[in-house]
């Protein structure tokens, strides 16, 4: 399959996704039109309540072997042939290596800064963050380009924007080097 017919295929998927959005939309002006919340509703049906937001997105790049990548982030994923609307906001990320650290750049607005949560797995190499507040939910791991030291990390929330910089562990030389004679 050639990258033209993923990206196509990629498409209609997308497409399918807004089909769908866009009709439990119309179901949910249909139901505020008659004057009934969520909760009334999901309660006389014995279902889970609906998240609050509909968030989707997605970033098209150029992958170092020349072929686009496509990441898709927020609460809309997708199973089978209908998109399934979760709590959990996966959010909008990007991962900058720099010569010696790796930064973490998310987009989390709505939040308090003291309700985000942010670890570092023990091998060092997969970032956990997740954040509650009342009427959101964001929750993301992220496999970082190298091992870090959490210890000697960083974070700052500005704007809905958070920015985690980790330091590289150092490698340093293992062993020892013998000369030839």
């Amino acid at each position: 399959m050639s990258w033209f017919e993923d990206i196509d295929n990629w498409f209609k998927r997308i497409q399918r996704y807004f089909e769908e959005l866009e009709r439990e939309m119309e179901e949910e002006m249909e139901r505020m039109m008659r004057g009934v919340t969520p909760e009334e509703e999901e309660g006389k049906r014995g279902g889970k309540v609906r998240p609050r937001y509909y968030y989707y997105g997605f970033e098209i790049s150029i992958g170092p072997d020349g072929k686009p990548r496509i990441k898709e982030f927020g609460n809309v994923r997708p199973k089978g042939e209908r998109p399934v609307i979760e709590e959990d906001i996966e959010p909008l990320t990007d991962v900058i290596e720099e010569e010696d650290s790796v930064k973490v750049i998310m987009d989390m607005p709505g939040v308090d800064k003291d309700k985000i949560s942010i670890r570092v797995s023990e091998d060092g190499k997969k970032l956990i963050i997740s954040a509650r507040n009342t009427d959101r939910k964001y929750y993301k791991e992220v496999e970082l380009p190298a091992e870090v030291d959490p210890s000697q990390s960083k974070a700052t929330y500005r704007n809905g924007v958070l920015t985690v910089e980790l330091k590289k562990k150092s490698s340093g030389k293992r062993g020892f080097e013998i000369k030839v004679e």
